[in-house]
């Protein structure tokens, strides 16, 4: 009987885990992961970053998004010129492949949060969404995770939009 109730009790546990929370679906696109970081008090800039894997037979493309804590949501690369990490707009949106996966993170690709409305604090949540071009727009949750939860990413200090 304590059998039962331990594995009961851990069948739960699993199923009502965060990660099951950070998983969502729209049509054929599945984005995992929706996070970013903390930021100072004063920042006017942050960071978004995410997975897209795409099972369907059609492409999609990430056009655009939005979040609650920034006035602006843009999609950036980073490349690396003479030494020194340079940071872009995409401005024709990121193509998913038929079954492939897209890995939006720390020293690539990325989501920007600019003109920020207020801090990013480390335990909390924000929501935003995603906007496809076939799959529409996509509501996610971003969870804000500590430095040490993802590679180290290039200095957004001095960017510019």
């Amino acid at each position: 009987m304590r059998f039962l109730a331990a594995a009961t009790a851990l069948g739960l546990a699993v199923v009502l885990s965060p990660a099951s929370g950070h998983e969502f679906k729209a049509g054929s696109l599945t984005i995992d992961h929706p996070s970013s970081r903390p930021t100072p008090p004063n920042a006017k800039v942050g960071v978004g970053y995410l997975s897209i894997r795409n099972d369907g037979t059609e492409p999609d493309r990430l056009i655009g998004g939005t979040a609650t804590v920034a006035g602006r949501f843009e999609v950036h690369a980073t490349t690396i010129e003479n030494g020194v990490a340079r940071m872009r707009r995409v401005e024709n949106g990121i193509l998913v492949e038929p079954g492939a996966t897209v890995d939006l993170a720390s020293g690539g690709t990325h989501v920007m949060l600019l003109d920020l409305k207020e801090p990013i604090v480390k335990g909390t949540s924000f929501d935003g969404t995603l906007v496809f071009e076939r799959a529409g727009t996509v509501p996610v949750r971003f969870s804000v995770e500590g430095f040490g939860a993802a590679a180290a990413a290039p200095s957004h200090e001095g960017h510019q939009p």
